[in-house]
């Protein structure tokens, strides 16, 4: 019985010490050294963009030097799991998008990390619309025009994808679902040759962000018709075109979203610090011009909203790679 109260007296010690280190980590100031900034795509994207616009608006604030690293690879899971293998202290995060967070759980049976158990979502940065597209031959100058000629084409329509499982395959395949329309998928590797695609006439259609598209549209070889946002966007080259709910499509939402994580377990003062620190920085004008003319709409918020946000983009495309079928390993 004296060791069995010996043994429970030392394991409450030993709780009281992990306990105060929790604590006295959690009050330490922060930063106390330089911060890594992981970007999982190339030098130039725009998730690269918002990394640097950062770099520059935080490095004073947080009077340490803020190191921006591009690790793009496996569909941003490659910097992703970096993170995901971090210390829990905030010196180290990443500039998150879906592929690797919402929706590669579903498409992969096995991950090296869970984004659920091993990352914690910081903050909301940015977010884009994907913009139905099609070729400037299909006779359609609406959503419901073009869903009246897609349905005509008794399944032979086309569309083009930045690659399976991609936001660009799983938005169409909503937007089919919804409308009623049979089409097949074409999968490409990214963008450009998406919307080379559709210019060409290869694909008469194809949902993506507005970059690539511009230049086609400028052409007059591709035509934009909707965007797939809930409300329009805030992009001036896209601000004339209405949404796919306003087309009669209320349940085909879809955002292209950006936003900090860091390692699950990261005391919640230096997460809510970094937070507050990002949405001031969000909210300098320069730095939303700038991302308004990439085509970024600034969002912000708390990390409740971004929280919300990433189980709603879950379950949405649960249903959808589900009903699809779709596996990438």
């Amino acid at each position: 019985m004296k060791a069995f109260h010996l043994i429970s007296k030392c394991a409450l010690a030993f709780l009281g010490i992990s306990a105060l280190a929790t604590t006295a980590i959690a009050q330490m100031p922060w930063p106390t050294k330089p911060v890594k900034l992981i970007v999982p795509a190339p030098a130039g994207s725009s998730l690269d963009l918002i990394a640097r616009l950062l770099q520059e608006k935080l490095k004073d604030k947080w009077a340490h030097p803020i190191v921006v690293e591009n690790k793009p690879g496996a569909s941003g899971m490659l910097g992703t799991d970096l993170v995901a293998k971090s210390e829990p202290d905030g010196h180290t995060m990443v500039i998150g998008f879906g592929a690797p967070i919402s929706t590669a759980p579903m498409l992969y049976s096995k991950m090296a990390y869970s984004p659920t158990k091993d990352l914690t979502p910081v903050v909301m940065t940015t977010s884009q619309a994907n913009v139905l597209a099609v070729n400037a031959n299909v006779p359609a100058k609406n959503v419901p025009e073009f869903v009246a000629w897609a349905k005509a084409q008794g399944g032979k329509m086309n569309y083009s994808s930045l690659g399976q499982g991609s936001s660009a395959h799983l938005t169409m395949e909503l937007f089919l679902d919804a409308a009623g329309v049979k089409a097949t998928h074409i999968p490409f590797n990214g963008s450009p040759p998406a919307a080379l695609s559709v210019a060409q006439g290869d694909a008469q259609a194809t949902f993506m962000i507005a970059p690539a598209l511009l230049p086609h549209v400028a052409s007059g070889k591709v035509k934009m018709l909707a965007v797939s946002t809930p409300k329009r966007t805030e992009d001036v080259r896209l601000k004339d075109l209405p949404t796919l709910m306003e087309s009669g499509l209320p349940t085909v939402t879809s955002i292209a979203w950006n936003g900090l994580f860091v390692r699950a377990g990261t005391p919640a003062n230096i997460v809510a610090k970094i937070n507050a620190d990002v949405n001031a920085a969000l909210a300098d004008k320069t730095v939303e011009e700038t991302l308004s003319k990439a085509g970024m709409d600034t969002t912000g918020g708390t990390q409740a909203d971004f929280q919300k946000l990433l189980d709603a983009d879950a379950k949405q495309w649960a249903a959808v790679i589900q009903r699809l079928g779709v596996k990438l390993d």
